[in-house]
């Protein structure tokens, strides 16, 4: 631990400062952050809608609810597509897709809950997140300025926030590597 203070402060340092610069961008440019937002997420859910779907259909030997896996699978699949063909639709379109996303995997999770509730346990937590999911998603649809504005804020402070921890632990972390010496050795 002693070697990596002494060695990566700076990597600490570094990190903070982007992050708080990424989070005064994006307060100052929230359409731009909307915008890239809105490409990564549905690149994101495109790519866990393709493993859903291949884990589903490896697995429907074996599994008797296959096929919900392989219908939330698909789901992401489009979603996350029609965000990725047309950027500038996904970048108005993101609360509709999280959302509508939100809302039909949380009602999947519901009844996956359901129906798998002999065969697994703690089934209890399907039907939570699909709840959470689905309010979620409500939400965002009755407030969507808000939403999206809110969604922007919410990610830059937490970058500004965290960023301003980094640099302060990396300072601290820089103070006390200097005081550290190796063992054996004297201070000089």
């Amino acid at each position: 631990m002693q070697a990596l203070l002494k060695q990566a402060w700076w990597a600490l340092l570094i990190g903070g400062i982007a992050s708080v610069i990424f989070g005064v961008l994006a307060f100052m440019w929230p359409g731009l952050t909307l915008f890239v937002l809105a490409v990564f997420f549905a690149a994101t859910v495109f790519v866990d809608g393709v493993v859903t779907i291949i884990s589903a259909i490896r697995n429907r030997a074996t599994a008797s609810h296959w096929w919900l896996w392989l219908l939330l699978g698909l789901l992401g699949v489009v979603a996350g597509a029609i965000g990725l063909l047309s950027p500038s639709a996904a970048a108005g379109a993101l609360l509709l897709l999280i959302s509508a996303y939100a809302i039909a995997a949380g009602v999947l999770m519901i009844w996956a809950g359901f129906k798998l509730r002999a065969e697994i346990e703690r089934e209890w937590l399907l039907w939570l997140v699909g709840a959470l999911s689905v309010l979620f998603g409500l939400l965002l649809v009755a407030q969507p300025t808000a939403g999206l504005l809110g969604f922007v804020w919410a990610i830059a402070t937490w970058a500004v926030v965290i960023g301003i921890l980094k640099i302060m632990l990396a300072f601290k972390a820089r103070r006390f590597s200097s005081r550290l010496t190796p063992p054996g050795a004297t201070a000089a």
